[in-house]
């Protein structure tokens, strides 16, 4: 990370980040209740266009899950598949979680996450103590919009009433930590609760 404005305000991913998602559960999962074998599955599934538009909030769950039992050919009901589905969360990242407390005693920190609402409603009930953390928390699927898009990173920027080159945001994948560089924003790319550490160095707030 370089930096270039002072830092004003945090802005963390969600899974990856401070939960610990893991996509291998929700296919072992699925993998009951299908002919395909466990790599077939891990290959006919991605981050496609349904996949999009659910995280968009254009979908909603049962269509999203109609469209994986069609690429999947799964043989069970749609709250089988959503219990696969929600599978993905394995539980907090403590590490960071304790580094974003620390954190949040100097400076606002918010999070943007991409999600659908049937994920929404299993984290926020099921991490509170990650929930309470932040000032706002933006979400793709009722924003209407999500990353690496530029429109979400600018509607993000202007909700949080901070300057871009101002806001520092924490992600896991390459292509939003992109997205937030085309934004205006300062990003750092998060492998491990060291990332997000050695940013809060530089930054002056450990």
């Amino acid at each position: 990370m370089t930096r270039h404005t002072p830092v004003q305000a945090l802005l963390f991913d969600l899974g990856g980040v401070l939960i610990d998602i893991d996509f291998e559960r929700v296919f072992r999962a699925w993998a009951a209740h299908t002919t395909l074998p466990l790599d077939e599955i891990r290959q006919r599934f991605a981050a496609d266009t349904a996949y999009q538009r659910h995280e968009r909030g254009e979908l909603d769950g049962p269509a999203y899950f109609a469209h994986l039992r069609r690429i999947l050919a799964l043989e069970c009901t749609e709250s089988v598949i959503e219990v696969g589905w929600n599978a993905v969360f394995v539980g907090e990242i403590s590490d960071t979680l304790s580094l974003v407390r620390h954190a949040r005693t100097a400076l606002p920190c918010f999070c943007f996450t991409n999600t659908n609402a049937v994920h929404q409603q299993i984290w926020t009930a099921g991490y509170p103590e990650v929930v309470g953390l932040f000032d706002e928390i933006f979400v793709s699927s009722e924003l209407g919009l999500r990353k690496p898009e530029r429109r979400a990173f600018d509607t993000v920027a202007q909700r949080i009433g901070i300057d871009p080159a101002a806001i520092l945001f924490f992600d896991d994948l390459a292509q939003n930590i992109d997205g937030a560089h085309a934004a205006g924003f300062q990003a750092v790319q998060v492998r491990g609760p060291h990332d997000v550490r050695a940013a809060l160095v530089q930054t002056g707030l450990l």
